[in-house]
């Protein structure tokens, strides 16, 4: 069955999400058109394709415990010089981002991990792109602002061609069986590759 690459996020709503994915693109990062801009949970993650199952049980039982919560993105930060990162805060909706992640990568559950940082929830809007380009989306996005109750979160699925594609939503409070599969009708698909 071989492996398959998956993360977890709470997706950035409309029009927030395309606009910040149309700015990173614009800023030059050539993977910005097939990430959909997002909050990290489970960060891109190797796993048996036959664990499936498993992990997506787990996520439901995670998200069953889950409540609504505020979110809000304010201004921009950066992760340099230790990881070549421009983001987007999170200043309202962090505990309960890092409540998530911690939960769905417990270390008794079928994706546990270790992070290389400490986690800190952010909507990244730069990657690994040149230092002017980095210092433009630190700029240009400052007085950026956002806010939205999250209701749930997703599990993506990074094909061959980069493109990370949703695979099933989780509602908060649902019961286990309840969670919704869907057929890439990510909140906001992913651009066409080019």
């Amino acid at each position: 069955m071989g492996t398959v690459t998956l993360g977890v996020s709470i997706a950035v709503p409309e029009p927030s999400g395309s606009f910040l994915q149309k700015r990173r693109e614009g800023f030059g990062d050539p993977h910005a058109h097939g990430i959909p801009t997002h909050v990290t949970l489970l960060p891109p993650t190797e796993v048996d394709a036959s664990a499936l199952p498993v992990i997506e049980q787990h996520l439901a039982e995670v998200a069953a415990l889950g409540r609504p919560f505020r979110m809000r993105l304010s201004g921009t930060g950066t992760f340099r010089p230790l990881s070549p990162v421009v983001y987007v805060n999170v200043v309202e909706g962090s505990s309960s981002c890092a409540w998530l992640q911690k939960r769905i990568r417990d270390g008794s559950g079928p994706v546990a991990r270790e992070l290389q940082f400490p986690y800190h929830p952010h909507v990244t809007i730069a990657h690994g792109i040149a230092e002017e380009a980095m210092d433009r989306a630190y700029a240009e996005l400052a007085d950026f602002e956002a806010a939205w109750t999250v209701t749930g979160f997703a599990l993506y699925e990074q094909g061959d061609d980069a493109v990370w594609r949703l695979e099933r939503e989780y509602p908060f409070g649902a019961p286990v069986e309840s969670a919704v599969p869907t057929q890439s009708s990510a909140a906001f698909p992913p651009a066409p590759s080019r």
